[in-house]
């Protein structure tokens, strides 16, 4: 069985070497260059097994979502991803695992031209520690404090399949068939493969006022941006969007609405005042992204439903708090 070294070495030769990269892995710190001008954009992401992915999770699968949460922390703040720092603790130096977690880790980080330029190992329970570097010109960063009442509030992709995957995925669903076989398919990749919006959140920088992932449920995060910017927000639930394979399997309205609630999408959730609003239908276009209007800010605090009626209804709970 290899060593400790041995994989360091090898993990060395794996990754690539970037522009910006002046020594990455093999010194006791990365040397790293960003333009003139250019703000520097720090996440640090922790996954633990059992706590944020099954442990008997793909390992492949495990290094592409550990990649993508952190990234998907850039695309927040509109930032270009540039390189990252891995600690990985494993509980023994099983070699063929290992390979396997940076064989999905590097899938995604190369998809993006993402540099891996140092980190650590060490033993332990199983866990991921990820730090992504990003850059933006100076003053364009979306925060949360911007936001503006009058400011439309926006989200990327769908909401709910993340929290569907896992709900189907600890279920026996082997007669599926059909079309319920394609969006169980579809649900468990979701929630195992989240795809960081990276493009979008660049685009956003100029357009948006305030921004954020949605990681711990679209109620919490969003309730984030309206503490931070005193504001409250007004959502219609009937418009939060919903893929084809959640209302393929789930078709009851307040099942529906707790999953979307209920985070690990990583889609972005965006606030934009009504005069660049007509700039969005481009930015989808060209980010490939659907964009769905879900809700306004006004004065006041907390996160607000209407029902299909219009009425308000009382706060779904969803969310994610660690020590809850």
């Amino acid at each position: 069985m290899a060593g400790e070294f041995d994989f360091i070495e090898s993990l060395r030769q794996r990754a690539q070497h970037h522009p910006g990269v002046i020594r990455g892995i093999g010194d006791d710190a990365a040397l790293l260059e960003f333009e003139p001008g250019d703000h520097c954009v720090v996440s640090t992401d922790t996954l633990v097994a059992g706590v944020h992915f099954p442990l008997d999770t793909a390992p492949s699968d495990i290094g592409y979502k550990t990649a993508a949460v952190n990234l998907s922390d850039l695309a927040a703040m509109g930032a270009r991803a540039r390189f990252c720092t891995l600690a990985l603790t494993l509980p023994s130096m099983d070699t063929g695992y290992a390979a396997a977690l940076i064989d999905g880790l590097l899938e995604l980080l190369d998809s993006h031209a993402v540099a891996l330029v140092g980190g650590d190992t060490t033993r332990g329970p199983l866990s991921l520690t990820l730090t992504a570097i990003g850059s933006l010109p100076a003053g364009t960063a979306l925060t949360r404090d911007g936001a503006r009442a009058g400011d439309g509030v926006y989200v990327s992709g769908s909401l709910g399949d993340a929290a569907a995957g896992l709900m189907l995925r600890g279920a026996e669903h082997a007669s599926a068939e059909g079309e319920h076989r394609l969006a169980r398919k579809r649900l468990l990749q979701r929630l195992a493969r989240p795809s960081p919006r990276l493009a979008l959140g660049m685009a956003l920088r100029g357009i948006a006022h305030s921004c954020i992932d949605v990681s711990d449920g679209l109620g919490a995060d969003l309730g984030h941006i309206c503490r931070a910017s005193g504001l409250a927000a007004v959502l219609e639930s009937a418009s939060l969007p919903a893929s084809r394979a959640l209302t393929t399997w789930i078709t009851n309205p307040q099942q529906q609405l707790a999953l979307q609630l209920a985070g690990d999408d990583y889609e972005l959730c965006f606030t934009v005042p009504p005069e660049r609003e007509p700039a969005l239908a481009q930015i989808a276009s060209a980010t490939h992204t659907p964009i769905t209007r879900i809700g306004i800010l006004a004065p006041g605090e907390g996160v607000h439903y209407l029902d299909v009626a219009g009425e308000l209804m009382p706060a779904p709970a969803g969310g994610y708090e660690h020590f809850r």
